[in-house]
């Protein structure tokens, strides 16, 4: 990976480029929820290189796919036209636009969190629903990256979102966590109500590759954990809302 694509990593995140057991986990989610929703209109807010904007397409959807990196963006259009590059806070569409929105492990990479969801709603029909992952405060492991001295270090950094919000921030600027009072606080006074709340663990893909059967009983066990108190310790905040 060379510098520029280490920097582009550490400030937007790596989008999927291999669909896998994890992608198609969460796409079963997103399906379950959207309902009627996934056959008409729907913004992928955030949609890196397309994947999941392909994807939703097969099941129906008439997709538009918004990517603020412009390399990504092009890369996208490989698989639909109907690709915008702009930024999730200044969305260029018109109020009212859309059945369904998708922000995948998008918002904790945006300028500002707070303006990127109040345009998601502003965007959506009443009676429509967003659908939003981010990374979950209490991972034991800080998945994208730590900056120490200047120098940004790759991969996954443990115990880092324990740290105190403010210590935690130095090491990790270039990327949020959220609570579920941070959540929270994003929809404060906007005109929704909450579907569905809850925290998910990740698929595991990388390990199962590697380890085989004992990646596979890993994320049976974690995946188990969803139906218990601890699934606090999470990978993503899995959060559905729908506009009123």
């Amino acid at each position: 990976m060379t510098e520029r694509d280490m920097n582009k990593a550490a400030l937007r995140g790596e989008p999927s480029y291999v669909w896998r057991a994890g992608q198609q986990r969460r796409l079963d989610m997103i399906a379950k929820f959207a309902g009627e929703r996934m056959q008409g209109a729907v913004l992928e807010n955030g949609c890196g290189v397309g994947m999941y904007v392909e994807k939703m397409s097969a099941l129906g959807a008439n997709v538009t796919g918004l990517e603020y990196d412009f390399d990504r963006a092009k890369d996208a259009l490989n698989v639909s036209p109907n690709i915008l590059n702009a930024a999730g806070e200044f969305l260029p569409l018109p109020p009212l636009t859309f059945d369904l929105i998708l922000s995948h492990e998008v918002i904790e990479h945006v300028q500002d969190d707070r303006s990127a969801i109040a345009e998601m709603v502003r965007v959506l029909k009443v009676g429509g629903r967003a659908v939003i992952f981010c990374p979950n405060r209490g991972y034991p492991v800080e998945t994208h990256g730590i900056f120490w001295k200047g120098k940004y270090y790759f991969g996954n950094k443990l115990f880092v979102n324990y740290l105190p919000r403010a210590w935690r921030d130095k090491l990790a600027p270039h990327v949020r966590v959220y609570s579920r009072r941070d959540m929270q606080k994003l929809f404060e006074g906007l005109p929704v109500k909450f579907i569905e709340h809850t925290i998910v663990f990740g698929a595991y893909d990388n390990i199962i590759a590697r380890f085989g059967a004992f990646g596979k009983f890993l994320r049976v066990v974690l995946q188990f954990l969803e139906k218990t108190p601890l699934k606090i310790l999470g990978l993503s905040h899995f959060w559905v809302v729908e506009k009123i």
